[in-house]
């Protein structure tokens, strides 16, 4: 609260403090009271109808259709979406990803960065407001309240009472939240366990450890966050909210409400003119206020709490139908719409501005080569490794053998059989495999690991030392294309068993 401005020849007060308040002296000529420490006021957002709410209300289901029936899919007799921790196997649909592709995972997390600040640059907050599980299931939540206590002012006037009505409907409201809540848990866990064991573990009360502890941390989380915490968790936990602004430029559209219209706001009847009355569109009715989860006012400009749902521009497009004015007095716009009175064409055009077509390529370009790495990418892996245990040796006919242990990898959910070969530089000359299998190739089990040993043998004519030599693993069981993997290693040959004459033939 502001003092009034003292005398000219006054003397300014001191800077007082008293009782958890602090008073800061603003111009050196007046003062400033504010709390060091703000008590929660509780929201009770007014239920709202209009285009935006029934694009939230999409979103909601499309991600819930999405969150809970995911994990019942079947794909190929197992659960279309697992991620096997224990198996470090992570199913989505056909594609089977390894520990060793934790690149994808990166990868995945700058498209999702990459389309925040895309988003963010053109309109706002739209994952905030839209599609966050905050948002979502706050909305979710909200809906159940709704559904018992009844919508705001019912709400308020219940909390305000005593008695055992209060008690049975905040009893019944918790209990569907709290079930909403464990739901959601035995779900989230589901992505991680088979979910049709976990529904029979269930039914049997008979969950281990590791299951329970997270369907009550992740059911408790979202009963907490949804049900009590709401827009504390946008205002103050969520670093979203503090860094957006740096997103934002003067062509971002954001939710504004116009004061060239709406000022000087106030009340009048339906038939009143408001040009007579000097009053501008804006009514004063706060509904724009009632209707905003976290309790700000948009009148007073854009604030970092404003999480870009559009709430209140449904809820004044209603008054302003009811009173006849033209829509739009809250609506999406730029600050330089607003300055420069634009229309939407001139709005539009300048949603493709460099920063936008900046964003807009990069994560072009980066779905791109995900995808075509994916598309690309070997479902066999090899890896060769010198055997320690047995050094380079000159044997049986002037022959140089060294021994290599090789790990053989199948990530696909069908066998494959496979043959091999090694090649070498010139300086070894012939250079042969040689295996302890009966049979020029062998096969590896879906989704199985096999080590194989071979040895190998050259006859080099003119140089010592370490030289390369190449393995080649080829199958031709998929479908009738050939899959070749190469694998790089070392062929040494030890000091003193160069023969200059043999030949290598």
């Amino acid at each position: 609260m502001s003092a009034p401005l003292p005398d000219a020849g006054a003397k300014a007060p001191a800077p007082r403090a008293s009782g958890g308040r602090k008073v800061v002296p603003v111009a050196a000529a007046a003062e400033t009271e504010q709390s060091l420490y703000e008590v929660r006021r509780k929201i009770y957002p007014r239920a709202v109808r209009g285009g935006f709410a029934r694009w939230r209300w999409a979103l909601v289901f499309a991600t819930q259709i999405v969150f809970y029936g995911v994990p019942w899919l079947t794909w190929g007799g197992r659960q279309a979406v697992l991620f096997d921790l224990q198996a470090r196997q992570f199913h989505i649909f056909g594609l089977v990803l390894w520990p060793q592709d934790f690149i994808y995972l990166a990868i995945l997390l700058v498209i999702s960065a990459f389309s925040l600040f895309l988003f963010t640059a053109v309109a706002g907050r739209l994952w905030c407001g839209y599609a966050c599980p905050q948002t979502v299931y706050t909305e979710i939540f909200l809906w159940v309240e709704r559904r018992i206590e009844g919508d705001r002012a019912a709400r308020m006037k219940l909390d305000a009472s005593k008695g055992a009505r209060k008690v049975l409907l905040k009893g019944a409201k918790h209990a569907v939240w709290v079930a909403i809540a464990l739901w959601t848990g035995f779900t989230f866990v589901g992505y991680f366990t088979p979910i049709r064991e976990l529904a029979r573990s269930s039914l049997a009360l008979s969950y281990g450890p590791w299951e329970t502890f997270w369907v009550l941390f992740y059911g408790f989380a979202t009963y907490g966050n949804a049900g009590w915490m709401r827009e504390q968790v946008c205002k103050y936990m969520c670093p979203y909210a503090r860094f957006q602004s740096a997103m934002f430029d003067r062509d971002t559209l954001v939710i504004t409400y116009d004061p060239a219209r709406g000022e000087p706001r106030g009340g009048r009847s339906r038939s009143a003119d408001p040009r007579a009355l000097g009053l501008g569109d804006c009514v004063d009715c706060g509904i724009c206020v009632q209707v905003c989860p976290t309790g700000i006012d948009i009148r007073n400009g854009l604030q970092y709490e404003c999480i870009g749902c559009a709430a209140c521009i449904d809820g004044c497009d209603q008054v302003m139908e009811k009173m006849g004015y033209p829509k739009g007095l809250i609506r999406y716009s730029t600050e330089n719409a607003l300055e420069k009175g634009w229309g939407g064409g001139a709005i539009l055009r300048q949603v493709l501005r460099p920063r936008v077509l900046v964003y807009s390529a990069v994560l072009a370009a980066i779905v791109a080569a995900t995808g075509a790495a994916l598309w690309a990418r070997s479902p066999i892996k090899m890896d060769v490794i010198r055997d320690r245990g047995s050094l380079a040796r000159e044997v049986d006919d002037r022959h140089i053998e060294n021994v290599y242990r090789l790990q053989i990898m199948n990530t696909e959910e069908q066998a494959h059989r496979f043959t091999l070969s090694v090649e070498g530089s010139a300086h070894l000359g012939h250079v042969e495999l040689l295996t302890d299998a009966r049979e020029p190739f062998f096969e590896i089990a879906p989704l199985a690991t096999r080590e194989v040993a071979v040895r190998v043998q050259a006859v080099p004519h003119d140089r010592e030392g370490s030289q390369p030599i190449t393995f080649e693993l080829v199958t031709s069981d998929r479908g009738g294309r050939e899959i070749h993997v190469h694998e790089k290693s070392r062929f040494i040959v030890p000091s003193g068993t160069l023969h200059p004459g043999r030949s290598d033939r």
